[in-house]
């Protein structure tokens, strides 16, 4: 790049205030605006700052390009650290949970416009705001188990307060939620057509600064669908019978059991994952549900994150998904059944002084 081309090049966020909106652009559009830390910092100072702007009377967090809000987070620069053994996933996910949180408790109206595909940190991004808009484009996915990871971003606090066990579906499985799917599971709150999203966005830009949470939620209402329910809500009865173990091996022995097309379609997607990984996964699901705030579940999976971080699944399962793209990930241990307690208490060990802790 040029120097004249580099100081015309847009950066990876950007921030402004239009009118009464404070925005927050994700602006890596070849990487579906895939999060890094930088931009986590960005967007945290950005917050602070339109927290104090009394001319602010709401954040719109969007995403750049056609293809989705966010990706999720910078897997190939994690995977690069962890490979040299160096620290980014220690501080990336300090940075990243924390704003997490924040934004879950943000005293301004928080609007997120979920179009298009939102995954793992852009979940983190989005799913926790005050207005969570979806599209007749959106995909929403956690389909960290398949890298040998978990849900993260407080995926665990959602997931585990969807309506039944869907949220252990999504949960396990990765597979996407078009945008009525994504409200019915609590991870979204209202569907706008892709095509009224400039004119709801005129709309919200031109709101007056005193304008509170109630008005804007009047607003969006006004483009909405009225959607609340997608394909995946239908299969509830099947996916309750299935998911509501607490050991994966009675799930998997419960998707044998009844042998229909969708249970077995079901065990071959499951095949594919890390069988440590939903280990872990279940388990954090579990203590999810028992918890009472985002943030206990949020330190819970910092622990987990820094035990993956150091893992041999994750490097494997990113070198299969990112690095040499041959979908043929060799999980340690390959099976299910031998996945032993051992393996993964450390997931769930305190951290001591590196514990992750709220203001």
């Amino acid at each position: 790049m040029t120097s004249a081309a580099a100081a015309n090049a847009e950066p990876d966020l950007i921030v402004r205030r239009e009118g009464g909106a404070g925005i927050i652009r994700l602006n890596r559009p070849k990487a579906i605006n895939a999060l890094t830390l930088e931009m986590t910092r960005g967007v945290i100072r950005a917050l602070a700052d339109f927290e104090k702007d009394p001319k602010v009377a709401l954040v719109l967090l969007e995403g750049a390009g056609e293809r989705g809000l966010c990706a999720g987070g910078d897997i190939r620069s994690l995977y690069d650290s962890s490979v040299a053994g160096g620290d980014l996933g220690k501080v990336f996910w300090r940075e990243e949970y924390a704003l997490n949180a924040w934004i879950a408790h943000y005293p301004k109206p928080y609007v997120a416009f979920m179009d298009g595909l939102v995954m793992g940190g852009g979940v983190g991004l989005s799913a926790h705001g005050s207005h969570r808009i979806v599209t007749d484009r959106t995909k929403v996915a956690m389909p960290e188990v398949g890298l040998g990871f978990f849900p993260d971003v407080g995926g665990t606090w959602l997931l585990s307060r969807a309506p039944g066990e869907i949220g252990t579906y999504f949960g396990l499985t990765g597979q996407i939620m078009n945008g009525p799917d994504a409200i019915h599971a609590g991870f979204a709150d209202a569907v706008v057509t892709s095509e009224k999203l400039p004119a709801l966005r005129e709309a919200l830009v031109s709101l007056d600064a005193r304008v509170d949470s109630a008005g804007v939620k009047s607003v969006i209402a006004g483009f909405a669908t009225g959607e609340t329910a997608g394909p995946v809500a239908a299969l509830r009865p099947q996916i309750d019978t299935w998911f509501a173990h607490g050991r994966m091996d009675d799930i998997v022995a419960a998707l044998h059991r009844d042998g229909s097309e969708l249970a077995r379609s079901t065990l071959k997607i499951l095949n594919e994952k890390s069988p440590r990984g939903m280990v872990v996964t279940l388990k954090l699901l579990r203590l999810a549900r028992a918890s009472s705030t985002l943030e206990e579940c949020l330190v819970r999976e910092y622990r987990a994150a820094l035990a993956v971080f150091a893992s041999d699944d994750f490097r494997e399962g990113v070198r299969a998904a990112v690095i040499d793209k041959d979908r043929n990930p060799k999980w340690s241990p390959p099976r299910i059944e031998d996945v032993t307690p051992e393996m993964i208490a450390p997931y769930f060990a305190s951290l001591g002084a590196d514990e992750l802790v709220f203001d």
